[in-house]
């Protein structure tokens, strides 16, 4: 099974009047493994993203989801085959308790998102799975704490959390540790390698010592195009993926 490809594109390109932001790019991700999608800044990775989840219509080429075509998907609709971005599509409310947060996404499954005024009793129902969640991600303790209190790698911890509770089959990040400290770096790493137990995830990270720690496979991006791909230790072997960091300043 974990050589299935569950995620693919062909020829996969995105052109913004001129501007080839995205230029061919064939992307296989396997069923079970973690994925990273790397590469200097301007690379084309989060429009990538945004044309596998469908928040963008790509100019050219086919997006495969387990096998079906989803290049003229909604992105609600891809959303609920199981392909989900974390950080992004995930809401967290910020004056509503983090065991709140993680119950109303419990509840999109259910077709009752955002019904605050159903009866507190009919919810609870949803608070033994919500507590199983928030211990997957190190918040049971905060349970009764309002999200806006929390600090900022403990409030991604919680978006991770809302974004487990949609169950998603595959699992995009979207540079899933930009802006953390070194402890919160080794939390959220924690947290990526517990949810990739049993899903596949793709992920975009500048942080190469996490897409060294996590990365099964490793696609390298430069202007749009995939410059190099396999495990780690070949792609950062190969020197035109060591030209392509260096001579960015930004890399």
């Amino acid at each position: 099974m974990a050589e299935e490809i569950v995620l693919e594109t062909r020829g996969l390109t995105k052109d913004f009047k001129g501007f080839v932001a995205v230029d061919g790019v064939d992307l296989a991700v396997r069923r079970g493994t973690v994925h990273a999608l790397i590469g200097p800044n301007g690379a084309g990775k989060t429009t990538v993203f945004n044309l596998l989840t469908r928040f963008l219509a790509p100019t050219a080429g086919r997006i495969f989801f387990k096998g079906v075509d989803i290049t003229s998907s909604r992105p609600a609709v891809v959303a609920r085959q199981g392909l989900v971005r974390s950080f992004q599509i995930s809401a967290v409310f910020l004056h509503l308790t983090v065991l709140e947060n993680v119950r109303v996404a419990l509840q999109r499954p259910l077709g009752t998102s955002f019904q605050f005024w159903r009866p507190e009793r009919v919810l609870d129902v949803l608070n033994d799975r919500a507590m199983e969640i928030l211990e997957t991600v190190d918040l049971a303790g905060f349970a009764s704490h309002a999200a806006v209190e929390l600090p900022y790698g403990r409030k991604r911890a919680l978006e991770f959390a809302t974004t487990l509770a949609l169950d998603p089959e595959v699992l995009l990040l979207d540079e899933p540790t930009s802006g953390m400290g070194h402890e919160d770096v080794a939390r959220v790493t924690a947290l990526i390698r517990k949810a990739a137990a049993d899903r596949t995830v793709l992920m975009v990270e500048h942080n190469l010592g996490v897409v060294a720690n996590l990365s099964d496979t490793i696609t390298v991006l430069q202007r749009g195009k995939v410059l190099a791909e396999g495990t780690y230790d070949e792609v950062s072997r190969d020197p035109r993926v060591l030209e392509a960091y260096v001579g960015n300043a930004d890399a």
